[in-house]
């Protein structure tokens, strides 16, 4: 969907308009001009349909020629409010306005008299329900899909302020369209190497270097954990390494680090999966996708801030070659694990990135994702992401993130009775307890084990989140994209202001 901004004073590009209507029928500032301009014409009419304007309720007039317009699309937002949640819901009602748009090709947005910053979360939120995955889809099926609206044109009385408060939200759209493209492609087109190109090409012209590490890379760095999912797949692993500094010359504060989980497809390895539902399985490379999304956004919106992603690519398959349950692998870090279940392969691949990021990089805030355990789904369900941290600080201010992007976070706990949980008969420690009691905390304590004392840490499992099964307000069945606005947000509010 294409957004363009246009002053008030210039004719009607089309004939279908949007105006907006409060509680009790209180038209807004632009739809009250228009009633004056029909004398009456407007509210009369929605008094006969009984139209309230609550939240979200939409009415469609058809209206005199007087008008410039031919046909209205009246739209409600409830009662007026303030704040964050105002703005948050803005967002799900612009997702609401642009799923009754669809198979429109453009339309006007009478917009005058909405604040800046309102008026861009609603657009946000229309961009982010216009996003589809239609690629391989031939002629014959696309006649089948709603397609969404072609251009909208917004009436705004300062059309510079208004695209500067939209720019940056529209920027992160676009990276979270990229993260949900990422997701959705099937794992014999999207693979580590594949993924890892791809990636590469997308920030070519941009302020993001992107360094892209191989096998041989990867093992003389003593990858252990990593290599052993990856040595069930034909397709070799890869190690990406994206670099944005954004920060005065002259900072010597470390780069914040945000690591992902990059399973391009995960069959369990031997420790196979169920085969019903196993399709879902090319989308356990979520975490990579977010961290490449918000990398992307930070990017395009010049944060004042220096951030490295990483993210491990790797497939799990059941070859000859597979890493066998029971198997020892050394991690970077000279630890020891037991493989246990190699369906618990998220974590040896994290465990490794996250090593990495703190011996090249020197971080001292790392913040990794990662679609890493189904417990979390029994947990929490499909309303907040798992967060798990050594640190008060820095699960306040991912939360306080979450809150304002609607990508919510609930804080679990961790402690030495859980960690012992993980502990070997044989090894330094088991990648999983053999029990079901805790399985996401005590997945979260097994990455604790590669982190620094004095590094701040957040683990964010978005297991539940990173998959929608059915139409949501702000996205469509499919991939979500969750945690490129959260992390966008934490890095704006937490990072850039400190």
């Amino acid at each position: 969907m294409k957004i363009a901004f246009i002053d008030p004073a210039r004719p009607l590009p089309c004939n279908t308009g949007v105006g907006f209507c409060h509680e009790k029928c209180k038209l807004d500032e632009a739809l009250s001009a228009l009633d004056a301009l029909l004398d009456g014409f407007v509210s009369e009419a929605l008094a006969g349909l009984k139209y309230s304007g609550k939240r979200d309720e939409v009415a469609l007039l058809t209206l005199p020629p007087a008008a410039g317009l031919s046909r209205l699309f009246v739209f409600g937002l409830g009662e007026d409010a303030d704040g964050e949640e105002d703005i948050l819901s803005m967002e799900r009602s612009g997702g609401v306005l642009a799923s009754r748009l669809f198979g429109f090709s453009e339309a006007v947005l009478l917009s005058s008299g909405m604040g800046e910053d309102v008026l861009a979360s609603l657009l946000e939120g229309m961009l982010l329900r216009s996003w589809q995955f239609v690629k391989y889809r031939t002629n014959a099926s696309k006649d089948k899909v709603k397609v969404p609206l072609g251009t909208l044109h917004v009436h705004v009385a300062d059309v510079h302020t208004a695209q500067k408060a939209f720019a940056p939200r529209k920027a992160r759209a676009e990276a979270v369209f990229f993260a949900r493209d990422l997701i959705s492609e099937p794992g014999n087109v999207l693979y580590p190497a594949s993924m890892a190109s791809r990636v590469a090409k997308h920030f070519e012209k941009t302020d993001v270097s992107v360094e892209i590490l191989g096998e041989k890379d990867i093992r003389a760095l003593g990858m252990g954990a990593l290599l052993g999912v990856a040595q069930g797949s034909e397709k070799p692993p890869r190690l990406v390494v994206m670099e944005y500094h954004g920060a005065k010359k002259g900072s010597k504060k470390p780069p914040v680090a945000f690591v992902g989980k990059g399973v391009t497809f995960d069959s369990g390895g031997i420790s196979l999966k169920p085969g019903a539902g196993m399709w879902d399985m090319k989308h356990d490379m979520a975490g990579a996708a977010a961290v490449i999304g918000v990398m992307d956004a930070l990017a395009a919106r010049k944060a004042k801030v220096d951030v490295v992603g990483i993210v491990g690519l790797v497939e799990n398959m059941p070859s000859g070659g597979a890493q066998r349950p029971g198997d020892i692998v050394v991690s970077m870090s000279g630890q020891t694990i037991e493989v246990q279940n190699t369906d618990a392969e998220g974590r040896l691949v994290l465990a490794d990135c996250l090593s990495y990021a703190q011996e090249r990089f020197g971080t001292k805030t790392v913040v990794n994702l990662a679609t890493l355990t189904g417990a979390i789904a029994i947990a929490l369900g499909s309303e907040h992401a798992g967060l798990f941290s050594n640190s008060t600080e820095l699960a306040g201010a991912l939360r306080a993130a979450g809150k304002k992007t609607g990508e919510r976070l609930w804080r679990l706990p961790m402690g030495s009775a859980y960690d012992k949980m993980i502990d070997s008969d044989i090894a330094d420690m088991k990648n999983i307890t053999g029990v079901r009691d805790a399985g996401s905390i005590t997945a979260a304590q097994f990455l604790q084990r590669f982190v620094r004392e004095d590094v701040a840490w957040a683990h964010l499992d978005i297991a539940s989140v990173a998959w929608k099964n059915k139409d949501d307000a702000l996205c469509p069945k499919g991939a979500t994209g969750f945690g490129v606005r959260l992390l966008d947000v934490f890095v704006a509010a937490a990072l850039e202001k400190a």
